[in-house]
């Protein structure tokens, strides 16, 4: 991270420090989803496992990101809209720090909401036995899928044209992890949901997330969910340098 990056990402941090409802903001969508799935609808779900809060968790994980890179549109739409995007493409700085200072401010306060919903499962009764290196992997995988949507959001704030038009891709986002083996096995769905439900990025993540927190065989599935993070984080991110590029001349 060079010297311009670290600087305009301080800037950003410092405006969620003053404002931490911002992460809480996050974090309670997700949090109510848990309460609710958890102590509501558990009882009768069948998965096949003991502890149905840890079967939802990786899919709540992934709820939270997707709830919270809609801040990053937010911030880069507030940035464009006011001309200091502008006005820092003036300045003596290298023009992908602008970009890459959101994109960091993205990495940390998703972290942290995510940390804040662990938490609050391991209230809950969330217990995994898995190994340093395999919630190493846990976090690899988390980070690759918030890298990911953050240049999806990117595109998104640089694009829109309005503040609503900045966040409203997110929502689509939020949906699809309920079309997926995040809160029910897929076998269970119907033909048609289920080839959609079993072939879409969100199921190989948190089929791997979970073999990697419970013990689980991971098997093609760690490698599945790493090349749909990675394809489209590479897409998304060129797609978004180019949109950026040509907005500033």
């Amino acid at each position: 991270m060079n010297s311009n990056t670290g600087v305009l990402f301080g800037r950003l941090m410092r405006g969620i420090l003053r404002s931490p409802d911002t992460i809480i903001t996050v974090a309670v969508t997700p949090v109510m989803m848990l309460l609710l799935f958890v102590y509501v609808f558990g009882g009768a779900i069948e998965t096949g496992t003991d502890s149905y809060v840890n079967y939802l968790l990786p899919g709540i994980l992934l709820i939270t990101i997707a709830s919270g890179v809609a801040y990053t549109s937010h911030r880069l739409f507030t940035d464009a809209k006011s001309g200091l995007m502008a006005r820092f493409s003036t300045m003596p700085i290298k023009r992908s720090s602008i970009l890459w200072a959101h994109v960091l401010t993205s990495l940390v306060s998703n972290l942290l909401a995510v940390m804040v919903v662990i938490l609050i499962a391991l209230l809950m009764g969330f217990r995994s036995g898995a190994d340093i290196l395999a919630w190493l992997a846990v976090i690899g995988i988390l980070l690759l899928f918030t890298l990911a949507l953050t240049w999806l959001a990117v595109i998104s704030g640089l694009t829109a044209n309005s503040m609503e038009g900045a966040t409203a891709y997110s929502y689509p986002l939020i949906f699809l992890p309920f079309i997926s083996s995040a809160f029910v096995p897929t076998e269970t769905m119907p033909t048609v949901v289920r080839v959609f439900a079993e072939n879409q990025p969100v199921t190989s993540i948190v089929n791997a997330i979970r073999a990697l927190l419970y013990g689980g065989t991971v098997g093609s599935e760690i490698w599945t969910s790493l090349a749909w993070c990675i394809g489209i984080m590479i897409i998304t991110y060129f797609i978004a340098s180019k949109i950026f590029n040509r907005q500033l001349g």
